[in-house]
């Protein structure tokens, strides 16, 4: 008991970044509206300012300015606070004010570009490896239950529970904080009333990002300073903001307390012998598992009481058009990718069979996101899931062609069922919130498992062989130049992308589709008209999952292995950045996104032919999500349209009842979708 008690106040460290962290989203989400997942960002780069000021260089944007020596403790911690004040400002100028009128799900895929943003500068100033945090609180430890405890641990501790208690005290008796309350329970009257929700949206961001920055910069010292831990740092956060219904700040606070004991103590079960190993090793990822699963149950247990920010605006998401012609488009670009595959050099043709890849992983969000105004943060969880299956079966039962592919498309849509059964009662913004949980739980839990994940240099793939041809990169074929990848595997790519956009665009014009658009519009109008909301959301999280299994197959396949660095949580990032880019709700955006990717053709452009970083490629997703979001939601593909598009009708004063259901969101003219299936 002394041994678990000690593990537990061991775990006050990490567990006041939660509580800090979840005292921010509370913040953020009081103030705008948004559930701001780049809050881990906001403190890697408070945390990141303070280390940089401590070497003697100024942390800016693209603007690095030599101090001529490093700053003291407090100098450099007052300015590195000061510093990500600042950067909550100008995110709140910047790109949530253009977000007032948004639909909640593009709110959220917003604060995704955030954080691949705030990512992208750290990783291009200092690198993607790791940095010894400068401490800021005094050291020493003190003596209990046998064991040493660092003071750090417990001043951390002491300074979240009191900015909980500060924050609940300032938010209940003060103007500021009633003028935030009213204008979060009713943003229309808190105008009529004289009260300003922009200028009250600034300052709460304001304050949350320096808070943010703060425990950034306090807890940093107990964990490695990279890009991916303080930013990734937010899953168990979200799981405590969710806990306090994004309201309460002391809620929040030892909710997170209590996330950081939970995993400390997962820690210490590692430790004991009757604890499960894997190959003689602590099971990996352990706590990952457990913040899923309290992500998951709180979501059940709070369900539909779950706020929303009051307001009368009706939000949607870009227009879903239908396809007008399906043959030609799709004949003419066969037809191109043939040419392309036999006369492109070998670099080219690798990769335009990225591209292919990447576009049937755009088409995931396509029927997700475009369909049905849902988000997922485990697209690549899901495709990962695949590849290893595909792995296995190959490896230990000698499967191949067609079975262990088939099995790991399946296993991938079991997956996806499994991980939004749990959030059926809740709105799609926390619908991202549980699969971001699973994305990182999967990654740490499944594909860092020595016994049946893929450590190490990653699991290996046999050659895709079909009655003896050799149909993977490694394969002989007469035209394309015989240097790998084969011709061949690039035509079988060709030939699965183009079935996959024709299958989507087919489902755009089906009645599932029209009924899928139909709960993207409003929830409660389509459950009104007979159409099952839950199950249509399952059918789109398992067909969405179903899509991600074949790309795991043929990223498998592509590379020969199956490596977790291509499976990660950023990739899933990027992929919904580029996707939005592109045109989330079209086929053609999916393509444009697809093109797009790392590693396809304008990557390889880029990186072999002018020279431009590859560290640059998360930059510019990230930037060019927040423009898209913010000024042209349609993407690429839609630009050139209208809003309301001429072929589709009008919405009657009926498209604006029920508004704050589901999403949150819609399409123009996609509450016809509703009276047409009520027909």
């Amino acid at each position: 008991m002394d041994q678990l008690i000690l593990f537990i106040l061991l775990g006050l460290g990490p567990g006041a970044l939660y509580a800090g962290l979840a005292q921010s989203l509370v913040l953020t989400h009081r103030g705008s509206g948004i559930i701001n997942v780049s809050a881990g960002a906001m403190a890697m780069w408070g945390a990141y300012t303070f280390y940089g000021l401590r070497e003697g260089h100024l942390l800016l944007p693209f603007f690095y300015p030599d101090l001529g020596g490093p700053l003291g403790v407090a100098p450099a911690f007052v300015l590195a606070v000061l510093l990500s004040a600042a950067l909550g400002a100008l995110i709140d100028v910047a790109v949530f004010k253009w977000l007032r009128k948004s639909a909640p799900l593009a709110k959220l895929v917003a604060s995704v570009g955030l954080l691949l943003t705030i990512q992208a500068l750290i990783v291009l100033r200092f690198g993607g490896t790791g940095q010894t945090a400068p401490p800021v609180l005094a050291g020493g430890s003190i003596q209990v239950f046998g064991g040493t405890v660092p003071v750090v641990r417990l001043e951390v501790m002491a300074i979240a529970v009191a900015a909980g208690v500060a924050l609940t005290l300032a938010y209940r008796y003060t103007r500021f904080g009633l003028a935030t309350r009213a204008a979060q329970e009713d943003e229309a009257e808190a105008m009529m009333s004289g009260l300003s929700p922009r200028r009250l949206s600034l300052l709460n961001t304001t304050f949350a990002s320096a808070l943010a920055g703060v425990v950034g910069i306090l807890v940093a010292p107990m964990t490695q300073l990279d890009p991916i831990t303080l930013a990734l740092a937010v899953v168990p956060a979200l799981g405590a903001a969710l806990i306090a219904r994004f309201t309460s700040f002391t809620v929040a606070a030892f909710a997170g307390l209590g996330m950081g004991a939970l995993q400390s103590v997962a820690l210490y079960l590692q430790t004991l012998e009757w604890f499960p190993k894997s190959k003689g090793l602590p099971m990996p990822g352990l706590p990952d598992v457990l913040f899923f699963v309290v992500i998951a149950a709180a979501l059940m247990w709070r369900g539909k009481s779950l706020p929303d920010r009051g307001s009368h605006i009706e939000p949607r998401l870009p227009p879903a058009p239908a396809p007008q012609r399906i043959a030609r488009p799709t004949a003419i670009g066969v037809a191109i990718g043939v040419v392309a595959l036999l006369v492109l050099p070998f670099d080219l043709r690798q990769g335009f069979i990225n591209t292919l890849i990447a576009v049937i992983a755009c088409l995931s969000l396509v029927v997700l996101t475009g369909y049905v105004g849902q988000v997922s943060l485990a697209q690549f969880a899901f495709a990962g899931l695949s590849g290893l299956v595909v792995s296995k079966l190959g490896i230990h039962l000698g499967l191949g062609l067609p079975w262990a592919p088939l099995l790991g498309i399946a296993a991938a849509a079991l997956f996806g069922l499994v991980d939004v059964l749990p959030a059926m009662r809740v709105r799609g913004v926390h619908l991202a919130i549980l699969t971001l949980a699973a994305a990182v739980a999967l990654q740490n839990f499944g594909f860092h498992n020595p016994s049946w994940g893929a450590s190490g240099l990653g699991s290996p793939v046999s050659p895709p062989v079909f009655f003896g041809i050799n149909l993977g990169p490694s394969g002989s074929f007469p035209l394309g130049g015989g240097h790998p990848p084969s011709a061949l595997f690039g035509l079988v790519c060709l030939a699965v992308t183009a079935l996959m956009c024709v299958a989507v665009a087919n489902l755009r014009r089906s009645g599932l589709g029209q009924r899928m658009l139909a709960v993207r519009s409003s929830e409660r109008a389509a459950a009104a008209a007979g159409i099952s909301v839950p199950g249509i959301k399952v059918t789109a999280f398992v067909m969405s999952a179903f899509i991600m299994g074949i790309v795991g197959v043929l990223t498998a396949y592509n590379f020969g292995s199956v490596d977790p660095a291509n499976f990660g949580i950023v990739n899933t990032l990027v992929l919904i950045a580029l996707a939005y880019l592109g045109g989330i709700s079209v086929i053609k955006g999916a393509v444009i996104g697809g093109m797009l990717m790392s590693g396809g053709v304008a990557a390889t452009i880029m990186e072999d032919y002018i020279g431009l970083p590859a560290d640059y490629l998360l930059l510019f997703a990230g930037i060019s999500l927040i423009l898209t979001v913010t000024t042209t939601p349609g993407g690429i593909a839609l630009a050139h349209r209208r809003t309301r598009l001429k072929d589709e009708p009008a919405p009657t004063s009926a498209d604006h009842t029920g508004g704050g259901t589901g999403s949150g969101s819609g399409a123009p003219g996609t509450s016809a979708a509703v009276v047409e299936v009520a027909r």
